[in-house]
């Protein structure tokens, strides 16, 4: 008997999560996704606390229920294919010729995943490990990523709901501000983070493309103090011309691009707001 219960609580979990996947990010009300799976609705209620417990399942604002970034993380492995897992020697070989640490992460929701990292004889203090998540427009990955991902304000700021944390006195915390470096990152070929996680610590980051499509991103993790315009020129130009070449066949790093109409006129507005 304890086992057809084990196995309906099972039935009950995948049904939810495939209905909520067809369902999209609006989510379903608890109400209308009972009805729909023909499931008592106090017991689909506990269903549903226990996966989001686990991060499976999150509501929204609106209280609805929708897939969360634990279910998402799942297939992120097996949609990024191999390619990911392939550019470990590539990121090896520019942690040795910058002698600074390495990282390539990957989006998932609204957060930033560290899938690699490499690290020279001599690094400095770095809060990142392989699996570490955080949310994305706070780091520099996540924001080469982005950059490459949303051209327009409008659904830049409704794929990023999630009030930003404050970290340091440099952290830009606002999507007005984060808007107006996606745009500077976009055109200019690269992501910057500077002190806004750490004090002290600063941040290179470019996307890895397949056929213009962000799918990861690299960053080179450095001590502010030696980030001068030389410095970062030098970095940047060795992730260019060590790594590019290592790269998996169909990859491409990413490369300035000349902003779009829109963002350029949400850019717009959004510097004359913030200079009021």
């Amino acid at each position: 008997m304890a086992i057809q219960q084990s196995i309906g609580s099972v039935d009950k979990a995948v049904l939810a999560l495939q209905r909520l996947s067809a369902a999209g990010p609006d989510g379903r009300p608890l109400n209308r996704l009972a009805a729909d799976l023909g499931i008592n609705k106090a017991s689909l209620h506990h269903t549903l606390s226990v996966l989001r417990r686990r991060g499976f399942v999150e509501q929204n604002s609106n209280g609805n229920y929708r897939l969360g970034n634990a279910a998402l993380s799942l297939a992120e492995p097996y949609l990024h294919d191999d390619s990911v897992r392939q550019m470990h020697g590539a990121l090896k070989h520019l942690s040795r010729t910058v002698n600074e640490i390495c990282r390539l992460g990957i989006l998932v929701g609204e957060e930033i995943v560290c899938v690699e990292k490499t690290v020279p004889k001599s690094p400095i203090n770095t809060w990142s490990t392989v699996g570490f998540r955080d949310p994305a427009l706070t780091t520099a990955l996540g924001r080469a990523i982005v950059s490459r991902t949303y051209v327009d304000f409008q659904s830049f700021s409704q794929a990023f709901p999630t009030p930003i944390l404050h970290r340091t006195s440099n952290t830009l915390s606002t999507l007005k501000e984060i808007w107006l470096e996606l745009v500077a990152a976009r055109k200019r070929g690269f992501a910057r983070e500077i002190d806004e996680f750490v004090v002290g610590s600063s941040c290179l980051s470019v996307a890895v493309l397949r056929q213009h499509k962000p799918i990861a991103a690299i960053c080179i993790t450095c001590p502010t103090e030696t980030l001068s315009t030389q410095r970062e020129q030098s970095l940047l130009r060795s992730l260019h011309e060590d790594m590019a070449p290592l790269l998996p066949h169909g990859l491409s790093l990413q490369m300035p691009v000349e902003s779009t109409p829109a963002a350029h006129s949400v850019a717009s507005r959004v510097g004359a707001f913030a200079g009021r």
